[in-house]
């Protein structure tokens, strides 16, 4: 199969972050080990998600980790011009969900992989694919625990998120949350016999609003934009009727952080000031969603030389969206950005990948595979 048929194949499974992916498991597994490679389903947590390990070339020798994520977001817009999860070819592009971000990558992977087999690989190649990154990288971690059961420590991960095939060298962390508050209803013509939760939650998020207005005074990281880490309030649900008092309403919240500052300290202000609000009555409820560090520019990383050398492009220093590299650094390996597409077009309708950006992407990943086999 060439990258074009293996990407149509992946689009057609819908796997959508939060539910089971053992279809595409099975199939990318089926696959791998009809290629000769040496494949671990893991198993989440969860019981009905698992991530992947591959592995071709000899188990005990130090080589690279090819990281990506099966899952993708939901395709439920209404400006989709044709099916999302059935992959559209219109001249140079390739549309539907999932092509960018990020199973393009994953599709040149696998396309490569007949060929790092039968490379005689001097050291190994490992194709590492996570579920459920789109909910806040919570599969990723069970796969990086068993790594030590399943690789000699690697040399470097290259984490395949879309950045134009130019290597990235860093980028922000983040963290999230749901804020729950549960107050009294009733008549709105006694608001003194109820406690209106929406209310209460005002409060809150002015005071959120303002500390995240507080951050842009540093610490700065010139590297990103905007050079400082930020809050924001992205989500607020509560009350049923304008004459009822709201007995319940929840706020999802993100900080996204500069190297150097942990995402979930950010939040903490904010999880002080909902808890303040028990002294009145209410009852709160503080919901840990997702969370994962920044990753860090590494002094003098060979990786980053080795990637220079197979794009020809030199590493860009930092973006501010989130991925699983800085898991990977915050697991003592050395991790870099570098994947076909653009992030512009991720999580939008008519999501597209170019077929050149997979041609050269396919050719990274097989003259990586050259270079163990020299």
């Amino acid at each position: 199969m060439n990258v074009e048929e293996i990407l149509a194949t992946l689009i057609a499974f819908p796997s959508v972050m939060g539910t089971p992916n053992g279809a595409i498991v099975d199939w990318i597994r089926d696959y791998c080990q009809a290629a000769g490679a040496e494949v671990m389903v893991l198993p989440g947590p969860e019981g009905d998600r698992s991530n992947l390990f591959v592995t071709v070339g000899p188990r005990e020798g130090r080589g690279y980790i090819i990281s990506g994520h099966m899952d993708v977001v939901p395709a439920g817009e209404p400006e989709w011009s044709s099916d999302p999860f059935v992959l559209r070819r219109e001249g140079g592009r390739l549309y539907g969900r999932g092509t960018t971000d990020m199973k393009g990558f994953l599709a040149c992977a696998l396309a490569a992989l007949p060929g790092l087999a039968a490379m005689n690989l001097r050291q190994p190649v490992h194709l590492a694919f996570s579920y459920d990154e789109e909910a806040g990288c919570r599969g990723v971690p069970h796969l990086l625990a068993a790594l030590p059961s399943l690789c000699e420590r690697s040399l470097g991960a290259i984490v395949g998120e879309p950045s134009r095939m130019q290597p990235v060298r860093a980028h922000k962390g983040k963290a999230a949350a749901r804020l729950e508050v549960i107050g009294r209803s009733g008549h709105s013509s006694r608001p003194d016999l109820g406690l209106n939760a929406v209310h209460a939650m005002a409060g809150v998020i002015s005071h959120a609003v303002a500390y995240g207005q507080s951050l842009a005074g540093g610490p700065l990281d010139q590297n990103f934009e905007p050079p400082y880490s930020s809050l924001q309030v992205g989500v607020i649900a509560g009350g049923q009727a304008v004459n009822i008092i709201a007995g319940h309403c929840t706020a999802d919240i993100e900080a996204r952080a500069v190297p150097g500052v942990s995402p979930a300290s950010l939040l903490e202000p904010v999880k002080a000031r909902l808890f303040d609000l028990r002294d009145g009555g209410f009852e709160v409820i503080w919901h840990e969603l997702s969370s994962y560090p920044a990753l860090a520019p590494a002094k003098g990383s060979k990786l980053a030389a080795v990637l220079t050398e197979l794009t020809g492009q030199e590493p860009l220093t930092a973006v501010s969206y989130g991925t699983e590299a800085g898991l990977y650094q915050q697991a003592g390996i050395d991790a870099i950005i570098c994947g076909p597409g653009e992030i512009s077009r991720a999580h939008r309708p008519n999501e597209y990948i170019e077929i050149s950006e997979l041609a050269a992407c396919q050719s990274m990943i097989e003259d990586l595979g050259a270079r163990l086999a020299a």
